[in-house]
């Protein structure tokens, strides 16, 4: 026991000296005093030689002056790790300091010409250049690298890395495409790659047209190859030049007898990025290759989808082409019948008839009709209801209206369609000035778990929290509680009326901010943008510093994005969005935006 009390003793009392000459050592080494932290750093090496001890012990011999014992140390170094990279490295740079430049040359063409045909060496040795800046040497790893390798292992990242750095675009091009070559997988890492070398906002970009070009040459040359046609493909996507990839497309589509399917992705492509015209000039052709075709009936319906977001999204559309669109539904459901497969057409058809035809009758009728077909789930039938409800609040029956919220309401408390039904009863009461019940209704969905709904009763609920209390607060809230719901019943001129009064007979009440953001709202409905670009700015010019600042910002942003397909002053908004309104509901979607609109570049 005596024994072991004595060896734990003499234990503790060598960590204790190493732990205090490490401390001075580190202490005269910060203060420069390279004499002194040298007499522990030769201690700490000679009982621990770490490469962090060695490291030290080499400054604070070169800041001595004994460049000799440095040598000698660094010799020593490579000699007992024969095959490792950094000692030789390390006695090559002494040499390069001494001004010795022969024998580092020597150092650095045998590490070349001793390679091993082991791509993991050949990176190595690469790299270590490349931290260098020694690009010649770099760039002599690699060829003599490649030999080596064969084509086990092409090197294309370092070859197109090296001539990034140089400036040889069409070089650096080439290496990452000859990737495809050495294996097809590659394709997505590839393009992973391009989106950073390429910057697909630029209209004159040096580097797309040389990708392009080497693209379509590529192709051309390897017809067997369909990735080379794919990767251009998807370069006109990355351009948003759908124009040119659908004429690509086309012919990739029949050459490799697609069967319209590669026609039909592009198109759904084109309608997620809002070109609605190539989206059904795509889905035509796959229409035109006739009922063979695996994708016919699923292109018809996606092209009456297109019209409907045409008329619903852009809201740009003349009479002839609102009765073609509505004709072009009802052939639809003629062809197919009206069953629970074509439901969402009939719902589709119901909306347009109702909100932009002026045809509300007629819009009931298809709703009633859909309700009673066979087969229907609960939840079909609810979506039905929601539609109905809808039409009949823009038809002024908003008790009719609330009846149908309320049984969505009651058959599903817990999803999503019933959370919408909640909020469109508490905004019925709402226009119909029941402010204290509707808020009531307001509190509970402001937890739930649909987002979107959440936010808009937030929103709703702020509106009547902050305008609504006096006797004079309450008949100015009225009216406009009355023109909100006028605008929903698309009867804009009456609802415009009730805001200038709000204005003349309450010039001080708080609503203002919100009176603009109304009007900007119903010109939107109606596809005046700029219009409402007007009441935006109008807005933020006098409440720039007021809650609604942000709505303002984020719809003038989906306006340039959406309607007038100006991607940088979208950007623009959005990035305020991001910088200025850290706190806003808006930021996750606009930093996602900004983000789609920039590439993955994050501000």
């Amino acid at each position: 026991m005596r024994i072991l009390l004595i060896f734990v003793f003499l234990s503790s009392m060598v960590l204790y000296a190493q732990d205090s000459d490490q401390q001075l050592a580190e202490h005269y080494y910060e203060s420069s005093e390279y004499d002194k932290a040298l007499v522990y750093y030769e201690k700490l090496y000679g009982s621990q030689p770490t490469q962090f001890y060695f490291n030290r012990l080499v400054v604070c011999l070169t800041e001595t002056g004994d460049t000799r014992e440095v040598e000698k140390l660094l010799k020593k170094q490579v000699s007992e790790n024969r095959y490792s990279l950094d000692p030789q490295i390390q006695l090559a740079k002494f040499y390069e300091s001494q001004n010795e430049s022969a024998k580092s040359s020597k150092i650095y063409e045998e590490l070349i010409a001793s390679m091993q045909p082991n791509s993991r060496d050949v990176i190595a040795l690469y790299n270590a250049f490349k931290a260098q800046n020694k690009n010649d040497l770099a760039y002599q790893t690699i060829v003599q690298g490649r030999k080596l390798l064969k084509k086990t292992y092409p090197l294309n990242f370092q070859f197109a890395e090296y001539y990034g750095s140089i400036g040889d675009t069409e070089s650096m091009m080439g290496e990452y495409l000859d990737l495809i070559d050495y294996h097809p997988s590659y394709k997505s890492t590839l393009q992973q790659v391009l989106v950073n070398q390429v910057d697909f906002s630029i209209e004159d970009s040096k580097e797309y047209e040389i990708l392009k070009n080497a693209l379509i040459e590529r192709s051309q040359k390897n017809t067997s190859n369909e990735v080379y046609s794919e990767l251009l493909t998807w370069l006109f996507i990355q351009r948003r030049n759908f124009g040119a990839a659908l004429v690509h497309v086309k012919a990739m589509d029949k050459r490799t007898d697609a069967s319209g399917r590669l026609i039909f992705d592009l198109g759904n492509i084109c309608v997620e990025n809002s070109d609605y015209s190539t989206a059904k000039r795509a889905f035509q052709s796959v229409i035109d290759l006739g009922e063979s075709s695996n994708y016919f009936l699923r292109a018809q319906n996606a092209m009456l989808n297109v019209r409907f977001l045409e008329v619903t999204t852009l809201r740009d559309f003349s009479k002839v082409e609102l009765d073609g669109t509505i004709a072009a539904y009802e052939s639809a459901l003629n062809l197919y019948g009206r069953k629970r497969s074509t439901l969402p057409l009939m719902i589709e058809l119901a909306h347009i008839q109702a909100f932009y035809a002026n045809k509300g009758s007629d819009a009931i009728s298809v709703l009633e009709e859909a309700l009673v077909l066979p087969g229907l789930s609960d939840m079909q039938r609810a979506e039905v209801k929601m539609q109905l409800a809808d039409i009949h609040v823009l038809h002024g029956d908003v008790w009719e209206a609330s009846l149908l919220y309320m049984q969505i309401d009651s058959d599903f408390k817990f999803e999503p369609i019933g959370h919408e039904a909640k909020f469109k009863t508490a905004r019925i009461f709402y226009y119909d000035g029941e402010f204290d019940f509707a808020q009531s209704q307001l509190d509970v969905l402001k937890q739930s778990t649909s987002k979107l709904i959440a936010n808009d009763a937030l929103k709703l609920s702020l509106l009547i929290t902050d305008n609504y209390g006096l006797d004079s607060n309450y008949i100015a809230m009225n009216w406009f509680a009355n023109a909100d719901l006028l605008i929903e019943q698309h009867q804009y001129d009456k609802a415009y009326i009730l805001f200038d009064s709000i204005i003349d007979v309450y010039p001080e009440s708080s609503l203002g901010d919100e009176i603009m953001l109304k009007k900007a709202y119903s010109n939107q409905l109606q596809g005046k943008w700029n219009d409402a670009i007007s009441n935006l700015e109008e807005l933020l010019k006098y409440y720039k510093n007021d809650i609604l600042a942000d709505d303002a910002i984020f719809q003038l942003g989906d306006i340039y994005e959406n309607h007038l397909l100006n991607n940088d002053k979208a950007a623009e908004y959005y990035r305020t969005i991001l910088f200025d309104f850290k706190g806003s509901l808006y930021t996750e979607e606009a930093r996602k935006r900004y983000q789609n609109l920039r590439g993955s570049t994050t501000p």
